[in-house]
């Protein structure tokens, strides 16, 4: 049983870097762009968004 494990090992040895390294690449990258926005910032915008178009429903009616 502990051979077999060895034999494992010793194929996939290789495959674990290539694949981790883009990972990391993907995550840098994806830090790296765009701005720092708060999440309930976004929440808080959609809300207004959404009553301010109900209100210009009411007001400015089709």
């Amino acid at each position: 049983m502990v051979e077999i494990a060895r034999n494992m090992a010793k194929k996939n040895k290789g495959t674990g870097f290539q694949s981790a390294a883009g990972l990391i690449r993907y995550f840098e990258e994806e830090k790296s762009k765009g701005p720092k926005i708060d999440p309930k910032l976004v929440v808080y915008m959609a809300i207004i968004f959404a009553l301010v178009v109900e209100l210009a429903k009411i007001y400015w009616p089709a």
